[in-house]
């Protein structure tokens, strides 16, 4: 199966994103800091100031993300517990703005997203769980043991 590819294609384009919203998030700050009214009596300051720390948080979350998968494409080894969830809550993430995208951008917008959302979703699924030594599943489909007897013992008849 091909799950180093989509794993590294997957790191690669949330890297991307990442300085995408990064840069997106630097534009909206210098815009609201521009303005010389309140939005609910909130300071022009404050506002801009939440903008910036939101896109660099919303940023890093994202890199986060694609150094997991970058790690995992590398040594082809499934992310720990942590790490799918990380990796989970960002299939979700992009699930939910791509469903916000088709009314507000439009959809060529949801397709980009939707396809983050694939490579996410298949490289969870294509590494699978980790086994207690903490390499990947090697045990076959549904994390079943291989078929036949232990070595050395003798099929019962």
């Amino acid at each position: 199966m091909a799950r180093r590819p989509i794993a590294a294609a997957a790191a690669a384009v949330l890297f991307v994103e990442a300085v995408g919203i990064v840069f997106v998030h630097w534009i909206l700050g210098k815009v609201v800091s521009g303005q010389s009214m309140s939005l609910a009596g909130l300071d022009p300051d404050v506002m801009s100031t939440s903008t910036y720390v939101m896109g660099g948080g919303f940023g890093l979350y994202l890199v986060a993300c694609g150094v997991l998968l970058l790690r995992a494409s590398l040594s082809d080894r499934a992310p720990g517990r942590v790490g799918r969830i990380l990796l989970i809550a960002c299939a979700v993430v992009h699930g939910v703005l791509g469903a916000l995208c088709v009314g507000l951008v439009g959809w060529a917008a949801f397709a980009v997203l939707m396809a983050e959302f694939g490579l996410i979703v298949l490289s969870v699924i294509a590494y699978g769980k980790r086994d207690e030594r903490g390499a990947g599943s090697a045990a076959g489909p549904a994390g079943a043991p291989p078929a036949g007897p232990e070595s050395g013992a003798v099929a019962p008849a």
